[in-house]
């Protein structure tokens, strides 16, 4: 279930992927299957060879794209997405879900 979202922020980040742009998109999410998750930040991009390249240079595998049909994606959780997101500089994402360690 995901919740945190403006639809102002979802339309943008469909808008940028659509474009063929690296885009980011956090929200708050939860997922019994990942337990201490409460976000998520999706990283999408309508080029498949260039999310996975840029998947690549923080070692996500291109098999690990959600390969969905119209917004194909990597889902980032936990530290991994932290660490990404900090080298990214998404700072407003990192202080607006409080992810800072």
């Amino acid at each position: 279930m995901a919740f945190g979202v403006k639809r102002q922020e979802l339309q943008k980040w469909k808008s940028q992927v659509l474009n063929g742009e690296i885009a980011f998109l956090t929200h708050y999410w939860l997922d019994d299957r990942f337990p201490g998750c409460d976000t998520v930040t999706k990283v999408g991009c309508t080029n498949l060879d260039k999310l996975a390249a840029w998947g690549e240079r923080y070692n996500l595998q291109k098999a690990w794209i959600h390969n969905d049909p119209n917004f194909p994606h990597f889902d980032l959780f936990g530290e991994r997405q932290y660490d990404i997101l900090q080298k990214e500089e998404q700072w407003e994402q990192i202080k607006r879900f409080s992810l800072a360690k």
